[in-house]
């Protein structure tokens, strides 16, 4: 349980994420840090609180997860220095230290396609989101998607459906099912597929805490389908995030009298791939080569830490502008010449990877960034 006690500490560090963390310990194995005196930790970056949480780690919180993990036998902490980490989430650019899973965890490693879309969906959204899923999963690709209202939902269900597998990723702890609505689903779900969570268990829904889950939702994923969206959802949030992470962006189209489909008539505009069936999915998932992507996961962690800290030697804009001292969204997306929805987005990335801390008022860049 030793190795366990360290990952949980290791993820309550402040203002630390993966990516600073790999930078900090410039090729050595995390759980050493552990054997380090004062100074040492010192010479290596960490700051003072950081150092007596690693020397003085918070015994009750881990005992809190050691009785989650005992309460059931399909309960699951998997951490980035895991082999059973998914192999695509690392190559985001900031992907979660911990998984809090309780289900099938093998799945992580499986194939995966995620489906999002508007909660308040049409009723022909939600059978054209049920009818992909299906078949997506009757041709052996887990559904992915964020147990939301309405498309989330029909997603699962459909794979469900199809007697398939299918991942839930949620934006709070394992112990509450948001919505309450879905307590049943969730329930389902655990019998032939996975509740996925960065957030510990008892970590209760809030509103800040959704887009990371977004990120997760797409990291995990070969592509992503949007099925109904209008051109304000946060549904675009998660297909911009799997652009960024080389991810295949899918979106379903629609009427144009629709305002629920705006959003992925935009995307088709900007590249998405327009489908019409699962068939459009699975010809352009072939030309991505399934193989060679879940291959990844047989290289040794040094050759994915390596990989994973290269991707970051361009400077974001964002982080560029914003300043060692207290710094507005505003200023900051006027420096950028960007939107203030892309900065905000922008600025949950870099504060998830430590290279920038919210303040009151603005952001700060943090020492050390890059």
């Amino acid at each position: 349980m030793q190795r366990l006690h360290q990952v949980l500490t290791l993820d309550l560090l402040p203002q630390l994420g993966v990516y600073r963390l790999l930078q900090r310990l410039r090729g050595l194995d995390a759980f050493q840090l552990f054997e380090l005196n004062t100074r040492q930790l010192t010479e290596f970056g960490f700051n003072t609180s950081q150092i007596s949480l690693i020397q003085h780690p918070p015994n009750e919180k881990i005992a809190a997860i050691e009785f989650w993990l005992a309460q059931q036998p399909n309960r699951f902490v998997v951490s980035y220095f895991d082999n059973n980490y998914p192999p695509l989430l690392k190559e985001i650019s900031s992907p979660p230290l911990l998984l809090f899973c309780q289900g099938n965890v093998g799945l992580l490693q499986a194939p995966q396609v995620a489906m999002v879309g508007s909660r308040a969906a049409t009723i022909s959204g939600k059978e054209t989101a049920k009818r992909i899923a299906h078949d997506l999963a009757a041709h052996g690709m887990c559904v992915t998607s964020g147990l939301a209202a309405g498309i989330d939902s029909c997603a699962h269900r459909g794979a469900l459906n199809a007697h398939g597998t299918t991942i839930a990723v949620m934006g709070c702890g394992l112990n509450t099912i948001y919505p309450k609505s879905n307590v049943g689903l969730a329930s389902e779900i655990l019998n032939r597929g996975l509740l996925v969570s960065e957030f510990w268990p008892d970590i209760t829904p809030k509103a800040s805490q959704f887009p990371r889950r977004n990120r997760i939702v797409s990291g995990l994923s070969l592509g992503v389908v949007v099925v109904e969206a209008t051109d304000k959802s946060g549904s675009l949030i998660t297909a911009r995030l799997a652009a960024e992470q080389n991810r295949e962006v899918f979106a379903v189209p629609g009427s144009i009298n629709n305002p629920k489909v705006a959003g992925c008539h935009k995307l088709i505009t900007q590249g998405a791939k327009l489908i019409t069936s699962v068939a459009d999915i699975l010809e352009e998932l072939h030309h991505y080569n399934l193989v060679k992507e879940l291959d990844i996961g047989d290289k040794d962690s040094h050759d994915n830490i390596h990989t994973y800290q290269s991707s970051e030697s361009v400077i974001d804009p964002v982080l560029a502008n914003t300043g060692f001292e207290t710094t507005t969204v505003d200023v900051i997306a006027q420096r950028c010449d960007m939107t203030i929805d892309h900065v905000l987005e922008r600025l949950l990335m870099l504060e998830l990877s430590g290279q920038v801390s919210s303040q009151p008022g603005g952001y700060i860049r943090i020492k050390g960034a890059i």
